[in-house]
């Protein structure tokens, strides 16, 4: 397999396949070759490439694995969707809506199978969250909070025109779990305090589901706040607060109970392993996934759209 980048993100992931039986780390590239010869220091099989071209054509991995800043991502797509390999793309997949929807097009045209990293779907707390809503027949409410802070992303050095979409940069990692915890489809979104530009405080939304779930969007922005997501149900009520940790309240209780989280959340940034896992599985064994595809990921970039009142 492959790398695209050498920044954190790619680290963390080359750290996670490494743990892979099977697996053979072959290459990797970036636009800052020096990060990229640091990483194949520390693992021996990797061999620094100058050109997405070069490294498919040397390696012709059946996996990259793509990490690059937002307004990169454009750019390199464009080149590594023309070969033939499997795609594990960190989010956002488009800085922001329009560009994920001409990124979406242009996978379908090059027919390439694009998967979006969404690694929260992986955590722990997230897959026992499921287990025990399994069974569950009720309506369920799920409740997200969300907090951003564009202010100390600007002071970081991130871009303004990342920053100004920084909804689909960091809020689509929450919303994107109303589409694993409400089931069905979307039927209404309603934006009740809508986005009006960096200044905004205080975003809310309500999306209706088919299946008769419900979801309540709140989020602050440049103000406090934890980032929390609820699943209310007749016989229980589970809460990720923070998102990695879960507890379990069963009706009749006033207690919630830990639930207990997969070591492998503790031993690689949580979900990265068991993501990992998923593309080995799906790519070298074509195994069934969860891994959420390109237009799964659109999904999500619309829903984000449709919840803070963006023209889309």
């Amino acid at each position: 397999m492959a790398f695209i980048g050498a920044g954190y993100m790619a680290a963390e992931h080359i750290r996670a396949f490494t743990c892979l039986e099977g697996v053979t780390l072959a290459g990797i590239c970036s636009r800052t070759r020096s990060r990229a010869e640091k990483l194949a220091e520390q693992h021996h099989s990797l061999q620094v490439f100058g050109s997405i071209e070069e490294m498919f054509g040397e390696t012709e991995a059946d996996l990259v694995v793509t990490a690059v800043r937002e307004l990169d991502l454009f750019d390199v797509c464009r080149q590594s969707f023309t070969y033939p390999w499997t795609h594990l793309i960190e989010k956002p997949l488009g800085h922001d809506l329009a560009e994920a929807r001409t990124l979406n097009q242009m996978s379908m045209e090059q027919g390439s199978r694009v998967y979006a990293a969404f690694n929260r779907r992986f955590y722990s707390s997230t897959l026992q969250a499921q287990a025990l809503l399994k069974d569950e027949t009720s309506p369920r409410l799920v409740s997200i909070l969300d907090q951003e802070d564009p202010v100390s992303a600007l002071a970081e050095g991130q871009p303004h025109a990342v920053v100004e979409n920084w909804m689909f940069a960091n809020s689509i990692h929450l919303i994107d779990l109303f589409r694993v915890f409400c089931r069905g489809n979307p039927t209404t979104v309603r934006p009740m305090l809508p986005w009006r530009g960096l200044g905004t405080e205080l975003v809310s939304g309500e999306v209706l589901f088919d299946s008769g779930d419900v979801g309540l969007y709140q989020a602050a922005w440049n103000r406090p706040g934890p980032w929390s997501v609820t699943v209310s149900t007749k016989t229980k009520r589970l809460e990720m607060r923070p998102v990695e940790k879960l507890t379990c309240q069963a009706a009749g209780s006033r207690v919630a109970q830990d639930v207990a989280i997969d070591p492998m959340d503790r031993d690689f940034k949580p979900g990265l392993f068991r993501m990992a896992e998923a593309a080995v599985e799906a790519v070298c064994r074509g195994s069934p996934t969860e891994l959420p595809t390109m237009e799964c990921s659109l999904l999500s970039m619309e829903l984000v759209a449709a919840l803070y009142g963006i023209d889309s």
